[in-house]
């Protein structure tokens, strides 16, 4: 058990000396929102309610990235180094080493939360109730499960310079057609006919929907959860074909 929650603690450390997940995570989201909500004249009826949808759509944002490049590349780069080999020779099981790995960018993710939703109130004066924070936060939180999945697909490639291409091209595209740059609305008819069954639209959907003292409905929990199960299984699939290969 200490062997595991050291395993914990290291990936968590791993992360936050990474120069990668500080600009991608925390840099750009922020710089971001300030752009949208303070710089560029958007022209909302609503200037306090796009505020505070602009910063779920950010954190929402930020957390699907740590979850599908921090995540993924990083276990590419242990694969080619040689790390994950290395870990199947310790008392430490792959179920373990994949759940240290899952706890440690959870805790990343709580932190990424605190602080982009801390910028949101300094910058922009967001207010929502104690318990509105919560929900949002808890939210997020659950969303990230479906990238987490995808996270650990990417890291079933072979070559990092592959994944690296790869993960932001699908990060980008999950981020702009689900709605987290600029609203559903304004985007064009056959990318919100597309958008609205990705799991990136319902991630944010549910985060907008609290800010608006609504909750998530039914349709976003399933299709996050549709999302994880299919990411699993081909991840799971992949790894297993993998192994036989080796």
């Amino acid at each position: 058990m200490n062997s595991f929650f050291m395993q914990c603690k290291f990936e968590t450390l791993r992360i936050f000396r990474n120069p990668y997940f500080v600009f991608w995570s925390l840099f750009m989201p922020i710089a971001f929102y300030v752009v949208f909500t303070r710089i560029f004249n958007t022209g909302v009826d609503d200037p306090g309610l796009w505020k505070a949808h602009y910063l779920m759509s950010m954190t929402v944002f930020s957390v699907m990235g740590s979850a599908i490049l921090t995540l993924g590349i990083r276990l590419v780069e242990e694969r080619k180094q040689g790390w994950s080999m290395f870990m199947r020779i310790t008392p430490l099981s792959d179920q373990a080493y994949f759940a240290a790995k899952m706890i440690g960018q959870t805790v990343i993710h709580i932190f990424s939360i605190i602080v982009i939703f801390t910028a949101g109130a300094l910058i922009n004066g967001v207010s929502l109730t104690a318990f509105e924070w919560t929900i949002a936060g808890l939210w997020i939180l659950f969303g990230s499960l479906p990238f987490l999945a995808l996270g650990t697909l990417v890291g079933a490639m072979k070559r990092v310079d592959t994944a690296a291409g790869i993960s932001n091209m699908v990060y980008m595209i999950l981020a702009i057609s689900g709605g987290m740059w600029m609203p559903m609305e304004v985007l064009p008819n056959f990318v919100q006919s597309i958008g609205k069954w990705l799991p990136s639209y319902h991630f944010g959907s549910g985060a907008w929907e609290i800010v608006r003292g609504g909750y998530p409905n039914w349709l976003n929990f399933t299709l996050l959860v549709g999302y994880l199960f299919l990411f699993m299984v081909i991840s799971g699939y992949t790894r297993r074909k993998q192994e036989m290969a080796v």
